[in-house]
């Protein structure tokens, strides 16, 4: 173990530590430039088109050569440049999160980012916190750990302070303190601590999330599609007798204009905006891939503490057991709260405000600390030669513990059946009315040195403690706002059912008949699946329970989002869809969860939900366009070349055509989305985007079979020609398209953002003036007539005009049972 100073690491000494021994974190890989640029040459089709681009040069065709390396330099440099900013953009978002640890640092308590934590520091741990280095204990009161990640224990381990290097006497980067506090001295950080393959394997890219997998299923499809298009159309031709490599160069450039490679940078940047825009709604996003899954939650399981009361627990009254008004169980709460070690609860604090400071004199002799099954916390204390065991907790549990209780004259007298029925009897009025509810119990404490939690019995009720958490002025307007937007809400909770009820009509969700844990300990997984689904409120749940109800949620078929801040919701935030923790959430909480947010309340999460779904909107916005008219065009393009006696555009303008097409694609994250498309969660639908292909792409083609027999048989178009008129009517249908496949109203009634709006029309004006500018001769294109123009005008016109009456057809049909990207 390193040196121990009782003052703790000076600042200069950290500093050269932290040189000396690097960060606090996995060594992440630092790639340069090039090797982060490798990925995307080492796509199978740039691949494919830089060898074409030498073979051209080989062959004396440099203008090609050229063109075609320039186009897949370009494409890549613009899809590096956007993903570097998108994992920039992530990476501040992360940042904002960070851990920390507390340290003694120049004789004073402060707290630092975990990173900056180096061997030899002295750090404080209390319930709640995550260990931030492997360390050995200097002193530890109570304490247990969980450490299940590492070790593979479902019960936390008890830890103390101990004279070998053992496990019993030492805490591990990773795992999570449950209760009691503790000093240790760290002595390994980063990569040199026992979870550090562990830590790797958490900062590493998070598991691919549905929609990304339907995304890469998509993308395999459509490539597969391209390869056998590409070997069809070689085949043939060669049986044709064209040349070989024109056929090549032809083959490739539609392979190139049928695969959507600019999808994964739309994706990335469409959720990296989607990630910014949410950050200023106060919602941060740990993991891009969780914005889809934020977007589509249908069901939100929460705690009421915070959510939808204010959170702000105050003292209502003092009571002894037969409900009289009495401050002594608030006194010997006070005593317990003070005493008592790690993180102060809501009650605590508010037993603390309450109450009047004359019991200094008790002193602690031992603490038998608070669990999640007992639901009760002890401290033994001592005042001259009295000692007392004092408990305070749930008052089911206290209860069940009570042989006797206090009378208002101070007298101890049994704990009779008709004593026992009194209580429950003022504990439901009570509830009813909306407080939450602690009861006190004392019992003399014998001359042993420590105490377990066995020592709770016998003990003699001091009576009641009642709490007043109001709700929230903007709960009941936030639970109406999700409702309406396809969000269910459901409450989950530790507290009784009679509370529990009455916070949740007051803001408007139905109560019903809540489902107690003890229900559901005794339903099979089957059988609480449909019982979660139709019921609002669960009431006396245990953290085991929490997790069960999400996983039969999710078997219902149901997204599933959780918000929780404790210690106990870790297991229920990795179970849910979405795990998104409040603020002044214990650090393991915000370890766990995909979405943290920054300020209470359910209408930030609403918030956060609405731009999920603009997000996830925009990116099945640009899969419609890249799926139909992309499709439709390439499939013109495949047929014609095997009819005309020449190929009917060039690869080099293919490349051109589908360059520009992208570059119009480009600001498709700017825009908004239409208010149907907010109005109910989505799920990722690869059927819904081939049925769309399948249905509209055709109607491309019949255009551009149109135009082939307008250039042959009215204009007269030698290769040049048709080229130049082919290239400029397919860039305009294909682009301006998008006006109408971004929404599913009226394209009138929907308007574009103005980004996208420009780069659309400036696309389409670059493209019709590129016939007359200098530039055309050595792209092979050639002057059109206006009269041609005209037609290109009419029959856009015309294209948009049926892709919009296919469209309506397809949401009459009900083809889009889900609402459209807009």
């Amino acid at each position: 173990m390193p040196d121990v100073d009782a003052k703790g690491l000076d600042s200069a000494e950290a500093l050269a530590r932290l040189a000396r021994f690097g960060p606090n974190e996995p060594a992440r890989e630092h790639r340069s430039p090039l090797a982060q640029i490798a990925p995307f040459l080492g796509n199978p089709l740039a691949i494919v088109l830089l060898v074409a681009s030498g073979l051209s040069a080989l062959l004396g065709q440099t203008v090609d050569a050229s063109l075609i390396a320039g186009l897949v330099v370009l494409s890549v440099a613009i899809n590096f440049v956007q993903t570097w900013r998108s994992q920039r953009a992530a990476e501040q978002l992360r940042a904002r999160v960070a851990p920390t640890a507390t340290v003694l640092r120049d004789g004073a308590w402060c707290e630092i980012p975990r990173r900056e934590v180096v061997p030899g520091d002295v750090i404080r741990l209390g319930a709640g916190d995550l260990v931030p280095a492997d360390a050995r204990l200097l002193d530890a009161r109570d304490l247990h750990v969980h450490q299940a990640a590492l070790t593979g224990e479902s019960l936390p381990a008890e830890k103390e302070v101990s004279a070998e290097d053992d496990a019993r006497g030492t805490v591990w980067l990773g795992t999570s303190i449950v209760s009691g506090s503790a000093t240790a001295c760290v002595v390994a950080t980063g990569g040199a601590t026992q979870f550090g393959d562990v830590v790797t394997r958490l900062s590493a890219r998070p598991p691919e999330t549905e929609f990304e997998r339907g995304l890469r299923h998509f993308g395999m499809l459509i490539t597969r599609t391209v390869l056998v298009l590409v070997l069809v159309l070689m085949a043939i031709s060669v049986a044709m007798h064209k040349p070989p490599f024109e056929s090549l160069l032809f083959a490739v450039a539609l392979a190139v204009g049928l695969t959507p490679e600019f999808l994964p940078m739309i994706t990335t940047v469409t959720l990296a905006q989607g990630a910014s825009r949410m950050a200023r709604e106060h919602v941060i996003v740990k993991h891009l891939s969780a914005i889809q899954n934020l977007g589509s939650i249908d069901v939100l399981c929460s705690d009421k503490t915070g959510t939808l009361t204010v959170g702000e627990m105050g003292v209502a009254g003092s009571y002894d057991p037969a409900g009289a008004e009495s401050p002594r169980p608030l006194a010997l709460a006070r005593v317990n709260s003070r005493l008592e070690t790690g993180i102060k609860s809501p009650l605590d604090v508010a037993i603390l405000a309450a109450a009047q400071k004359d019991d200094d004199a008790w002193t602690k002799l031992d603490e038998i600390p608070f669990d999640f099954e007992r639901r009760r916390l002890s401290v033994v204390v001592e005042r001259g030669a009295e000692r007392l065991l004092i408990t305070k907790g749930a008052p089911d549990a206290i209860c069940e513990l009570a042989t006797g209780f206090e009378t208002a004259g101070g007298e101890t007298r049994p704990a009779d059946d008709e004593a026992r029925a009194r209580w429950r009897l003022w504990l439901t009025h009570v509830g009813e009315q909306g407080m939450r509810v602690l009861a006190v119990a004392i019992r003399p404490a014998g001359s042993q040195t420590a105490w377990r939690a066995s020592d709770e019995h016998d003990m003699v009720l001091a009576g009641f403690l009642t709490f007043s958490d109001p709700p929230l002025p903007e709960a009941a307007a936030a639970v109406v706002a999700l409702r309406e937007d396809g969000v269910a809400v459901k409450v989950i909770t530790g507290d009784d059912a009679a509370v529990a009820r009455h916070v949740c009509e007051a803001v408007g969700i139905d109560g019903g008949a809540p489902v107690l844990g003890a229900d559901i300990e005794h339903m099979s997984d089957a059988a609480l699946g449909p019982v979660a689904e139709r019921t609002s409120v669960f009431a006396r749940i245990s953290p085991s329970q929490k997790t069960r109800i999400l996983l039969a949620l999710k078997r219902q078929g149901h997204v599933v989002g959780f918000m929780g801040d404790g210690i106990n919701d870790a297991p229920s935030l990795h179970a849910a869809d979405v795990g998104i923790s409040v603020p002044h959430a214990v650090d393991i909480a915000r370890e766990a969860a995909d979405i943290i947010l920054t300020e209470r309340g359910l209408d930030v999460l609403h918030g956060g939900i609405l731009a999920g779904r603009r997000a996830f909107g925009n990116v099945t916005k640009y899969l419609l366009m890249g799926t139909s008219s992309n499709f439709g065009n390439m499939l013109s393009m495949a047929a014609a070349s095997l009819l005309l006696p020449f190929l009917p555009m060039l690869p080099s303008q293919i490349l051109l055509n589908n360059l520009l097409y992208d570059v119009s694609q480009i600001s498709i994250p700017t825009d908004d989305v239409d208010p149907s498309w907010l109005r109910r969660p989505h799920r990722s639908d690869i059927v819904l985007v081939r049925r769309f292909m399948l249905f509209v792409g055709p109607i491309s083609s019949i255009f551009d079979f149109l135009t082939f027999y307008v250039l042959l048989h009215f204009f007269h178009a030698n290769e040049v020609l048709f080229h130049t008129g082919w290239f400029v009517e397919s860039l305009c249908t294909q682009t301006l398209v998008l006006f109408v496949i971004r929404t599913f109203e009226r394209p009138w009634r929907s308007r574009p953002s103005l980004p996208l709006t420009a780069t659309v029309l400036a696309v389409v004006v670059v493209g019709a003036a590129l016939p007359a500018l200098p530039v055309a001769r050595v792209l092979g294109f050639a002057p059109m007539p206006l009269s041609y123009l005209g037609f290109v005008a009419a029959a856009t016109a015309s294209y948009l005009a049926l892709v919009e009456i296919a469209k309506a057809a397809l949401v009459r049909r009900g083809a889009f049972a889900h609402g459209p990207a807009s």
